[in-house]
């Protein structure tokens, strides 16, 4: 019998295409969700669980071979829940390979391309919970518990990427006709990470060993600026998309009144300088990975928003 790959959090975005990587692969796979349904797939054991205790993680991840951590909390809530939902996962996931389906948060403001020997500067609670899971899972690795690689992407679009800061504001605004509303400057380069071209690396990642007690940065296409990745939404809809940029003030104002945008405040550093991660530790260990670039991938973006409005 086959290994089996255990996908937590598969009704999200980084999960769900990490379960159709996998399909698409051939793997038994077990797609494990809390509250919102999976689509059904040829050959995927959907399970129903709260990973957030150690026993419904255990339960989750029962004969697991590799499991992908693709679990989280609502962005507000992350300081609060994410810890233990993390933990209760590393021990459920005891015996088995976890992959940790992370970001860039912990690196704080850079004046560099960030490579994965970085420190974690991060100072705001948001970037220090990533760098405290990341650090807990790492020495969970070295003292042998399980093993451990974890994938760190920027933020993200794709099929289902709606909660990303380029996700319904941009792409569901943009197939309505709506003004774009810009997390930050329009004028900054910022790497950008694929959903599908995330889920090859982080599978890439379960099935090779020298991932193994290792942080990588997944590959993505060039880095754009803001004002770049709307002129190409642009030239896919065949019409200017109206954009503007929301600037750090109206960030505030508005936070007031929404506990995400509120969130969104403690990582500004993303939005008002250049944000780019070095991925060439990933393609010099593992070799090229098949990227999609933005105008392809944009494309079957705005594909999927037209055909799933909110």
């Amino acid at each position: 019998m086959s290994d089996l790959h255990v996908v937590l959090g598969a009704s999200g975005a980084v999960g769900a295409a990490v379960v159709r990587e996998l399909a698409s692969r051939g793997h038994r796979v077990r797609a494990v969700y809390r509250n919102t349904s999976v689509p059904k797939l040829p050959g995927v054991q959907a399970l129903r669980e709260d990973v957030t205790t150690a026993s419904g993680a255990a339960a989750a991840c029962a004969s697991a071979t590799v499991v992908y951590h693709c679990a989280a909390p609502a962005y507000h809530r992350w300081v609060q829940e994410f810890p233990g939902l993390t933990a209760a996962i590393r021990q459920g996931a005891a015996g088995a390979k976890l992959v940790f389906a992370d970001n860039l948060y912990m690196y704080g403001p850079v004046d560099a391309p960030m490579t994965e020997d970085l420190p974690y500067a991060g100072r705001t609670p948001m970037s220090r919970v990533r760098a405290e899971m990341a650090e807990s899972l790492l020495a969970a690795h070295r003292v042998g518990d399980l093993r451990v690689a974890i994938g760190r992407a920027s933020d993200y679009y794709g099929a289902g990427g709606v909660n990303s800061t380029v996700g319904a504001t941009v792409f569901g605004q943009a197939t309505r006709g709506r003004t774009v509303r810009w997390a930050g400057s329009l004028d900054q380069p910022h790497s950008f990470n694929y959903l599908p071209d995330i889920a090859r690396a982080l599978v890439t990642l379960g099935t090779d060993e020298r991932a193994d007690g290792q942080v990588w940065h997944l590959p993505a296409d060039r880095p754009v600026t803001g004002r770049e990745f709307i002129d190409l939404i642009s030239a896919e809809l065949g019409h200017p998309v109206k954009a503007a940029a929301l600037g750090r003030l109206m960030q505030r104002v508005l936070g007031l009144f929404n506990p995400t945008i509120r969130t969104l405040g403690q990582t500004w550093y993303q939005r008002d300088r250049p944000f780019v991660a070095d991925t060439s530790k990933f393609t010099h260990t593992f070799g090229p990975l098949s990227i999609t670039p933005h105008r392809e991938a944009i494309a079957a973006t705005l594909d999927w928003y037209r055909t799933h409005p909110s």
